[in-house]
């Protein structure tokens, strides 16, 4: 009797674990759906709105399901992206408030998301002004945009971002190899119009590059 009250408990655990997984999947993913139509189909003013709003359910995420290094980098995603539509010095306290969510993604998993915490984080330093204004660092940047391609080297943001990178950095021919194989990068499965929107910027940089290159030749 007392080996099946154990084994009973045991299921139901189980049960509940894996109740409290498919729900925090679910909202991810309509967390994820939100912030793509936000980014890429809202302006101004009305997108500062949507991104202040879109922060309290991220926020909502981090409290629900604190161990998760999913939750702590889709928050780190909206604070960045709210601080790029704000953009100026007063975007600098969501950077760093996104900075801190990043980096506590990639201490409890930094491979988790085929290692989007590094990519966001590096794209974070590539973009925040240095000291004394900001925490931005090329070099910084660079090292994880590499730690970011070790773990998902055919990876769509990693590739995109990583070629914006070098593009800033004059290395035109380097972010066409990188550009070349975002346009290969595999569609994610939910993510169909985050994957749309991210081809047409890269198809926008690609252009910038090669009429960069051709006018070195």
């Amino acid at each position: 009797m007392k080996a099946i009250k154990i084994m009973s408990a045991l299921l139901l655990l189980v049960s509940i674990s894996g109740f409290s997984q498919a729900n925090f999947d679910q909202q991810l993913i309509v967390l994820q759906k939100s912030w793509a139509s936000v980014n890429y189909e809202l302006r101004d003013e009305a997108q500062e709105k949507a991104f202040a709003a879109l922060i309290k359910d991220s926020q909502a995420l981090v409290t629900n399901y604190p161990d998760k290094a999913e939750s702590h980098i889709w928050h780190g995603i909206v604070q960045s992206s709210y601080a790029g539509a704000k953009g100026g010095l007063g975007a600098l306290g969501l950077a760093k408030a996104a900075k801190a969510e990043l980096e506590a993604a990639i201490a409890i998993d930094e491979s988790a998301l085929n290692g989007s915490a590094l990519t966001s984080l590096g794209t974070l330093y590539s973009k925040v002004p240095g000291w004394p204004i900001g925490f931005g660092s090329d070099k910084k940047a660079e090292q994880l945009f590499h730690q970011a391609l070790k773990i998902n080297p055919s990876g769509l943001d990693i590739n995109y971002f990583y070629s914006e990178f070098l593009y800033h950095e004059k290395d035109y021919k380097k972010a066409l190899n990188h550009l070349q194989l975002a346009k290969k990068a595999p569609a994610r499965e939910g993510r169909e119009k985050a994957d749309f929107y991210r081809q047409q910027e890269v198809d926008t940089l690609m252009a910038k590059v090669e009429k960069k290159l051709k006018h070195k030749r």
